[in-house]
């Protein structure tokens, strides 16, 4: 049988472990052009709590009793197109669920002699590439620039941290606990960094840590963070719009200053990206990760749940911060 965490509920603010079912189902048969996969590892990443909502955006939201939606790495258990065989590993979207089936076209073979087949999740994979394209397309950070990375212990932040760091720029992080500072100034290599639950006041410290401004800000997390950058930008800096992770659970809008003016004041742009725009590049892109992790320029950390059954325990655990780089649940 295949296990399955299926969606029971549409959460009003955070998650709960009851907005969420275990259920089991047959193993799916693949049919022409497709592939059955034995998941290793499932991907939890903060846009699926989007998915949660029944709202319109830039992808449908899991029904009631559907199979919560997200990527996984697995082996391939049976082929029924060439491009791929038996022991294969493949990455794609199969969602929760011990076993999925995908359209070849639609997977990607994975390498496991490069590395870990669980960094295809991770920083060679979609958080890997999201920084990878949101931090040097929009973001067009040049050396000598101080670059502002919120949430930068986490999956996406880490690793834009560090490409800004290869770019020869200056890299304050931001994160909520004080072993994700230290993590970042020590093992990512970032000029300096604050714990935001900790500090007083968000622009002071950034006026401190950034007194010559900032050129260019990758946000991952919105709200009054955000608010104290805007403060704080230089003439001509970019703002890259990833995610607003602090907004995510929010029953009600949260109201906030008003800081778009200084956007006329600086010439200055604000962007918002999804990966995906970028599909037709990632073989360019994983190409620069990958050699990059093996000269030891990008390192990375990885969190892992056991047990598809723990998977809803992670992902809440997950936006609240207490994971350190990229959230993982170990299937098989």
């Amino acid at each position: 049988m295949n296990r399955q965490i299926t969606l029971a509920a549409r959460p009003s603010g955070f998650p709960t472990e009851g907005d969420f079912r275990l259920v089991e189902a047959p193993v799916p048969v693949p049919g022409e052009g497709e592939i059955l996969v034995r998941n290793l590892y499932l991907s939890l990443d903060p846009y699926m709590r989007g998915r949660m909502n029944d709202t319109k955006s830039y992808a449908e939201p899991v029904a009631i009793g559907g199979v919560m939606t997200g990527e996984a790495v697995g082996r391939v258990i049976e082929s029924k197109d060439a491009r791929f065989r038996e022991g294969d590993i493949a990455a794609g979207m199969t969602g929760w669920q011990e076993y999925g089936v995908l359209a070849a076209g639609e997977a990607r073979k994975v390498d496991a002699g490069v590395a870990p087949v669980s960094t295809a999740l991770g920083v060679l994979g979609m958080p890997g590439l999201t920084a990878y394209f949101g931090l040097l397309e929009i973001g067009r950070p040049k050396a000598g620039e101080t670059v502002v990375v919120s949430g930068g212990a986490g999956a996406v932040g880490a690793v834009a941290g560090q490409i800004a760091k290869i770019k020869g720029c200056r890299v304050v992080g931001i994160a909520g606990s004080d072993a994700k500072v230290d993590y970042m100034t020590g093992e990512l290599g970032f000029d300096a960094a604050f714990n935001y639950k900790t500090a007083a006041s968000y622009y002071h410290k950034l006026a401190e840590l950034c007194p010559g401004g900032i050129d260019v800000y990758f946000d991952n997390v919105g709200g009054a963070i955000t608010d104290a950058v805007f403060r704080l930008i230089n003439d001509r800096a970019r703002v890259v719009i990833c995610g607003q992770i602090s907004q995510y659970n929010l029953k009600r809008p949260e109201m906030g200053p008003r800081f778009l003016w200084t956007l006329i004041v600086h010439q200055a742009r604000v962007e918002g990206f999804l990966v995906f725009q970028f599909k037709e590049r990632y073989e360019e892109g994983l190409r620069d990760l990958t050699r990059w992790v093996r000269e030891g320029k990008i390192r990375y950390r990885e969190s892992v749940a056991e047990g598809i059954e723990n998977a809803p325990r992670a992902f809440i655990g997950m936006l609240r911060g207490e994971n350190t780089g990229k959230q993982l649940v170990k299937v098989g």
